[in-house]
């Protein structure tokens, strides 16, 4: 007779490793007043210090991050075929209020762009680190699928040199800034402080909801 063997349960250290940290929720301008000031310098910074797009959450579906993110957003499913070939669906940029019909008319938006996360503390991080940052999908405001259009219009700027053209935009648009700085510890100048806490004053009510980053 052949015994079924049940696998043992795993060991407390292994469990913990697993576990994911209860998110954080907070009034837009408690989350502001959260985040820690510091000078920024882009000493040393070369966008090949952020590894993307790599294979995505899930190494065997043959899609890489970009596509992962496409699919994950779009508001009308596309097709996904061998190697993960995109076609059809649709897709809303919240930043200018666009419709898309084609993937290749999107980019996805780095929310804090590598250029800024390297100047407000990622520098010091590990080459790890870094590829974890840039392909992060484990909180949705992380990557955000955009016209290419918007993305290249805000290229590396931080929320005191540039925001998204929709009025409607904004608040949420502050929100997700904040809340992918708290996830990954960043700092934020005196001049990025300033405008987000102007924004935080017109947009009582706006909640941000962060975990921070395994």
């Amino acid at each position: 007779m052949t015994k079924n063997i049940e696998a043992p349960p795993p060991s407390a250290p292994a469990a913990a490793e697993t576990s994911e940290a209860a998110p954080t929720v907070l009034p837009i301008d408690a989350a502001v007043a959260a985040l820690q000031s510091a000078d920024e310098s882009r000493a040393g910074y070369s966008r090949t210090a952020f590894k993307h797009w790599t294979a995505g959450n899930n190494p065997t579906d043959g899609c890489n991050t970009r596509q992962e993110v496409l699919i994950a957003e779009a508001t009308i499913a596309p097709e996904v075929g061998p190697r993960c070939a995109i076609t059809g669906g649709t897709w809303f940029s919240y930043y200018d209020e666009v419709t898309v019909e084609e993937a290749r008319g999107l980019d996805i938006d780095h929310m804090v762009p590598l250029a800024e996360a390297w100047d407000s503390g990622a520098s010091a991080w590990t080459t790890a680190r870094r590829e974890a940052y840039a392909n992060d999908q484990g909180q949705p405001a992380s990557l955000v699928a955009v016209t290419a259009r918007t993305n290249r219009s805000k290229s590396d700027q931080d929320p005191a040199e540039w925001l998204p053209p929709a009025p409607s935009a904004l608040c949420r648009y502050g929100a997700e800034w904040t809340a992918t700085k708290l996830r990954w510890n960043l700092t934020i100048d005196e001049q990025e402080k300033t405008a987000l806490l102007d924004i935080a004053s017109s947009c009582a009510g706006t909640t941000v909801t962060y975990t921070p980053a395994p």
